[in-house]
């Protein structure tokens, strides 16, 4: 078949090697969910059947240009899976084509992304090395020199196998890229680099989706808006906070639970505990950001849809036309502003904030900033707050303002004469720091409070809190487990994206409220205390407080919460108890107590994305509540 000394030749050790190091890593640095024998097989092989393929290619090259096809093919092919390493050890995901877009943002990751990066990743190039090194030593007796019915035999075969994994994830995941929001099934299922290939067109197709959108795809998801979402219902809390100023603080990587939790016998948050009596508070709020984080929270909160599965939309989409909250407001008297000390580009916030509305950002610029005041990701919490009253109270009412915290950041870094509670003990340095941070944060809104009644801001403003994203992902599983003192499953996973949110209305009394809410709720629930008519308005949330409510609260890779069951990785569970109800082979029978809103979450989901991608709000006029088409559409 090859003339050659040597009986293996280079393409195929390389994939061997590769193949073997991509399953390794699949199996023991991605904590990928294995749940039966069926995906433990599928996963080794589409590790060695993509290997296969991407060397393969090479015998079609000549001997000298297929040495440097292997040895730069290796290295490029190991470079994507450490990218994602680096990137999954603190998102719990895989990077997808407009992230990569986002480099901008990688100048003020600092400490961040060092502290992802390990002594041992240096193993993952052994097989860089190994094969850098046959090729210089033995590459003219390693080069296979096929003759064509040959190559075209092995390039077949190399197909085939993928093939096959197709065959076999479609029997495991039917429908699996028609269905699909999560990215771990079609890594799963197919493989790092299949699904690399997958997000590429996905990203082109959303890419001319605006180009081909003619608005009228807006009538649809307009009526399912009108009558599943749009509820409008007055309470009696409508209008309790017209013509007051509100102040909304985004609780940086804040989860539910601290609150009202301990840590070695110590209150992990105890100002923040406390403020649960004096407020409104919804022990079943869930964050619903995706790999835009803290620029998601903020993107569902102004706009009441759904973030991209991809990327930022603060990014990818911030010259579209939305009808946003602070717009909304704008239009009733509000002077709109942002506080957060970090650089206007950030998230590309300064584009999307003039885009949306907003009259005013204070950016690092308007802070003063040294080496003693700021750590980790910049200005602490508390010099933070102190230096933003000067402009606040400067401020023409009533205002919004949104303040972005940042010490209660990954990698949570703190100061040592900062830390007033010791850190946890457990295997994850990530978890042992967090509480440290988030009892800095506490005090720091405990001190903020205690600004706004000396300012004589407080009594005529309402205060809202939100936990913005998850602070501490499944990577640190183990170390969850140990603190919590239970097993960390998928159904726990879900309800650990659980983020505190408190509206802290001064004069009123507090209620703790139990039924499931989400970022996707605050925008017209905000409308709804201000008294401002959202009738005109089109959004996939509903008021938190009317009686009449969409049942469910969706996440982005299609799982979701309703008031009695929670459905997460093709598994439906009793909400309350965790009991599981449903497995993936029961979910299609009429039967299943999950079935009824698996295909609804997908719908929403997809409307939302129409909306975004396809730029649809230029189409629509929100004075008339009409369709605003070009003349020779109508």
């Amino acid at each position: 078949m090859f003339n050659k000394k040597l009986h293996m030749p280079l393409f195929l050790i390389a994939a061997l090697l590769f193949g073997l190091k991509t399953y390794i890593v699949y199996r023991f640095v991605f904590n990928i969910s294995l749940d039966n024998t069926m995906q433990e097989l599928i996963l080794l092989i589409n590790a060695f059947a993509v290997s296969f393929f991407l060397f393969a290619i090479g015998i079609w090259f000549k001997e000298r240009r297929q040495k440097k096809y292997i040895k730069y093919m290796i290295l490029i092919g190991s470079l994507i899976i450490y990218f994602n390493i680096v990137f999954y050890r603190n998102f719990t995901d895989f990077i997808t084509i407009p992230l990569l877009f986002q480099g901008s943002n990688a100048a003020d990751l600092g400490s961040s992304v060092l502290s992802l990066i390990k002594v041992w990743d240096i193993l993952l190039f052994l097989d860089v090395v190994i094969v850098w090194f046959l090729t210089i030593k033995h590459g003219d007796q390693l080069m296979a020199s096929f003759k064509h019915r040959y190559k075209t035999a092995v390039l077949t075969m190399s197909i085939a196998f993928l093939v096959g994994n197709y065959v076999l994830a479609e029997i495991e995941r039917p429908q699996l890229l028609q269905r699909t929001f999560d990215r771990e099934y079609l890594v799963k299922n197919l493989g790092l680099f299949s699904y690399h290939i997958y997000d590429a067109v996905m990203h082109s197709k959303s890419k001319a989706q605006r180009v081909f959108a003619d608005g009228n795809e807006l009538t649809e998801i307009e009526e399912y808006m009108k009558d599943e979402t749009s509820i409008q219902q007055e309470t009696e809390l409508y209008g309790i906070a017209k013509d007051k100023n509100v102040i909304f603080i985004s609780l940086e990587s804040l989860q539910t639970f601290v609150i009202n939790n301990t840590m070695n016998g110590e209150e992990v948050t105890p100002f923040l505990n406390d403020l649960i009596d004096d407020s409104y508070y919804f022990e079943n709020f869930y964050h619903q950001t995706e790999q835009g984080k803290t620029s998601d929270s903020e993107f569902i909160i102004e706009n009441s849809l759904y973030p991209s599965p991809r990327g930022a939309v603060y990014f990818t989409h911030a010259q579209n036309d939305y009808h946003s909250l602070p717009e909304i407001i704008g239009n009733e008297g509000y002077y709109s502003s942002v506080f957060h000390a970090n650089n206007k580009s950030f998230w590309n916030r300064d584009v999307m904030y003039d885009n949306i509305g907003y009259d005013r950002f204070f950016d690092v610029d308007a802070y003063e900033v040294t080496e003693e005041n700021s750590i980790g990701w910049g200005l602490k919490d508390k010099d933070f707050f102190r230096q933003s009253m000067k402009y606040m109270q400067s401020m023409e009412q009533p205002f919004y303002a949104k303040f972005i915290t940042l010490t209660n950041h990954y990698p949570f870094e703190l100061d040592e004469e900062d830390a007033t509670i010791e850190k946890y003990d457990s295997n994850s340095n990530t978890l042992n720091s967090y509480f440290q941070t988030a009892r800095y944060m506490d005090e720091s809104i405990e001190e903020f409070f205690v600004y706004l009644k000396e300012t004589g801001l407080y009594e005529d403003s309402i205060i809202v809190l939100m936990g913005d994203h998850y602070g501490i992902s499944d990577f640190h599983k183990k170390a969850m487990s140990t603190y919590l003192e239970e097993e960390y499953t998928d159904y726990l996973h879900l309800q650990l994206q659980r983020v505190p949110f408190y509206i802290h209305i001064p004069g009123q009394e507090g209620e703790t409220i139990s039924k499931i809410a989400g970022q996707i709720d605050v925008k017209p629930t905000l409308l709804h205390l201000l008294g401002i008519d959202d009738s005109n308005d089109l959004s996939f949330g509903t008021n938190l407080f009317a009686e009449e409510r969409k049942d469910f609260i969706a996440f982005r890779d299609g799982s979701f919460v309703t008031d009695e069951y929670l459905y997460t990785k093709d598994q439906c569970y009793n909400r309350e108890t965790g009991e599981l109800i449903d497995t993936a082979t029961d979910l299609d029978e009429e039967t299943s107590a999950c079935q009824p809103y698996i295909e609804q979450v997908q719908k929403e989901l997809s409307y939302s994305d129409q909306i975004i991608f396809g730029d649809l709000f230029r189409f629509y006029d929100f004075k008339d509540n009409t369709m605003n088409l070009p003349e020779e559409e109508e």
